[in-house]
């Protein structure tokens, strides 16, 4: 007996490592499955399944190159003024945890992979039985859910340290809060979702779940106020004169990373860029620069290539799964396939708003000589404030763009540096930081931390009650925008007129 239970752990824990926590190679899994499922070719089965992978790496590609591009710049910042920071970026966060988690808790993560099976399970069966949860998305981002399985590891920990002892109890605590957030946080971006990409077939399932979902709410409050006409959306506006090369996202986004990255540059200067091998002292200064910043738009616009690429397949095979295994259910993926949608603009303008954000809030944590002082990281600054833009503005047009991103910035560095703080993680250096795990984890840990038990529980009917809040307030659209959105566009447009 012990050793099948041995053979199936091996066999899981090949599975997790090359597939699960491996986004490309899972979603061409999915997309294999499906188009099985649809009873497709084989021809069209293995065609499906190498344009996800192949369209899914061209994503991490570009995704990767912004991520690698721009965070010596800005962790630069910290070095170049010998600032004992923490950096707020989900790779630093996970680095803390592995750093601090033996040594704070005499625990190790080393349980990850049968954590992510239990609380993967949780999310699949709360959607299997969706007539009851309510529930409608399935987490397919591995890579995100490692990073959040780690922050969450320590978070309940420190918590809970009542059940520190007994391992098991650790993990089900953790997989059913973790297996709960996953399928209520891309629950909730279900509608913005199908709004923002007409009918796409598909949900966000990254780290802004729950920013998404209210950012929406609110935007299109903003966006349609009683008496008055919709708001401009970014795609909207059209510059006269010279000004007319902003209307070409390209330009507009090289033109105004060149300027705020360019900044942040010269106060790196030329010498301390040349000590930490970022360029060569023989390179010129100003073609570093703009180099530099014109990557920012390649990597873009690379990106946005890889999302065009899987998109379609993966919402045309998960037809199969939704008919055949999991009834109308969608994927969640990756907050950056948003980009594919709306106005290109928005990312840039979500980015700007964001970091000034941000970039506010560290100056204020400077003046009020807090303990803990944050590093703007480069993922959270970009990626969340990016996909919050992009829906605001879909929602409540440019007013809506430009203020919950930075509100969102305020929120990331303010959040955090509280959270880190008091839960010890600042002291090794890195904090997720991102703004469900900035504003809706601090939540879940003070509950936990000070009610115990009974903390758990609240938590968890929380979870619960959201998703049947939702259903109540829209049940005649609520199943009808995953199932046939069509029908779900027609509907809202008899009841508008």
């Amino acid at each position: 007996m012990e050793g099948n239970m041995e053979i199936l752990l091996k066999v899981w824990t090949y599975f997790a490592s090359n597939i699960l926590t491996q986004p490309a190679f899972f979603i061409g899994l999915i997309v294999i499955i499906g188009y099985l499922l649809l009873k497709k070719p084989w021809y069209d089965v293995l065609s499906g399944g190498v344009k996800a992978v192949c369209g899914y790496m061209i994503l991490a590609v570009g995704s990767g190159g912004l991520v690698n591009n721009f965070r010596p710049i800005l962790v630069g910042l910290k070095d170049r003024f010998s600032l004992d920071a923490m950096v707020i970026d989900p790779y630093f966060g996970q680095n803390a945890v592995t750093a601090g988690v033996e040594e704070v808790f005499g625990k190790t993560f080393s349980n990850v992979m049968i954590l992510l099976l239990i609380a993967f399970i949780v999310n699949i069966l709360l959607v299997r039985f969706r007539k009851v949860t309510k529930l409608r998305a399935v987490f397919t981002t591995g890579h995100v859910q490692i990073q959040q399985a780690s922050t969450a590891f320590w978070l309940i920990l420190f918590a809970l340290p009542v059940i520190a002892a007994n391992d098991t109890l650790i993990l089900v605590v953790m997989a059913i809060i973790l297996g709960l957030y996953w399928a209520v946080g891309s629950n909730l971006t279900v509608r913005a979702t199908q709004e923002l990409t007409d009918g796409g077939g598909f949900a966000i399932a990254h780290q802004q779940m729950f920013a998404i979902a209210i950012a929406s709410v609110l935007a299109e409050k903003m966006g349609r106020r009683k008496g008055k006409k919709e708001s401009k959306k970014l795609e909207d506006i059209q510059f006269p004169g010279f000004l007319s090369i902003f209307n070409e996202n390209m330009v507009a986004t090289s033109i105004l990373m060149f300027i705020f990255f360019g900044i942040i540059l010269l106060i790196l200067g030329k010498d301390y860029l040349v000590q930490a091998e970022f360029m060569k002292d023989t390179d010129s200064f100003l073609f570093y620069i703009l180099k530099t910043c014109l990557n920012f738009s390649v990597y873009l616009a690379i990106l946005q290539l890889g999302i065009r690429t899987f998109v379609t397949e993966l919402t045309q095979s998960f037809h199969g799964i939704s008919q055949k295994l999991l009834p109308g259910a969608v994927p969640g993926v990756d907050c950056a396939v948003a980009y594919g949608f709306g106005s290109p603009n928005a990312v840039t303008v979500g980015f700007l708003a964001g970091a000034t954000g941000q970039f506010l809030a560290i100056i204020a944590l400077i003046l009020l000589k807090s303990p803990v002082l944050v590093i703007a990281g480069f993922v959270p600054v970009f990626f969340d404030n990016a996909t919050i833009a992009v829906f605001a503005n879909n929602k409540g047009g440019i007013k809506a763009a430009l203020l919950f991103p930075f509100l969102a910035g305020l929120c990331q560095v303010f959040g955090s540096a509280i959270i880190a703080s008091w839960v010890g993680m600042a002291a090794y250096g890195g904090y997720l930081g991102m703004w469900d795990w900035a504003v809706v984890w601090p939540v879940f840990t003070v509950v936990m931390k000070y009610l115990s038990y009974f903390g758990i529980a609240i938590v968890v009917i929380a979870l619960i009650a959201i998703p049947q809040l939702q259903y109540l307030k829209d049940k005649k659209h609520y199943f009808l925008i995953t199932d046939d959105y069509e029908e779900y566009k027609k509907v809202k447009a008899e009841e508008a007129n």
